[in-house]
């Protein structure tokens, strides 16, 4: 699982990319997906930091803070842009930080209220996406995995699915 940082130096012009898509507002922007206790997912809007050394969270007490606290696994989605149909994702591993130097100067600088109950996760990078859409009906699909992450690839049943591909 790597770090915001270890990501940013193995692909800088995909880095560069979703964190445009991400700030493009000023702060951070995104749609966060946590996994229910049940399974099924979950989505919140969120303001993810970004800096050059890391990708964070601010979370409020909430179902989405008891999905990470329970199983850290997290996907970011960027929230739509106003001038392109680009979009960028991001999936991994949240986990609380506990470095109260950290934790304080990350509060500053996204004005958190200090006696609000919320905790800060650090989020890693496992797989990164971006498309970007040259015209309604052309991509570009730029797709960056950890490669010392474990990522499940789908598996499919169906009348398209190879053997190889069958779920038994």
């Amino acid at each position: 699982m790597a770090t915001w940082a270890e990501f940013s130096a193995a692909e800088p012009l995909l880095a560069t990319a979703i964190r445009t898509l991400i700030c493009q507002y000023g702060p951070g922007m995104g749609y966060l997906a946590t996994i229910r206790p049940d399974g099924g997912p979950r989505v919140h809007p969120v303001m993810p930091v970004i800096t050059d050394d890391g990708l964070y969270c601010f979370i409020l007490p909430s179902p989405k803070r008891h999905d990470l606290d329970r199983d850290g696994r997290y996907a970011l989605h960027s929230f739509p842009a106003e001038d392109t149909s680009d979009e960028a994702y991001l999936s991994g591993r949240a986990t609380p930080v506990m470095d109260p130097l950290l934790v304080a100067s990350l509060a500053l600088q996204m004005r958190a209220a200090q006696r609000v109950d919320w905790k800060l996760y650090s989020l890693t990078v496992e797989v990164a996406l971006i498309v970007q859409r040259d015209s309604p009906l052309t991509s570009t699909k730029t797709l960056w995995r950890d490669r010392l992450a474990r990522v499940p690839r789908a598996r499919r049943n169906g009348p398209c699915a190879t053997p190889a591909d069958s779920v038994q």
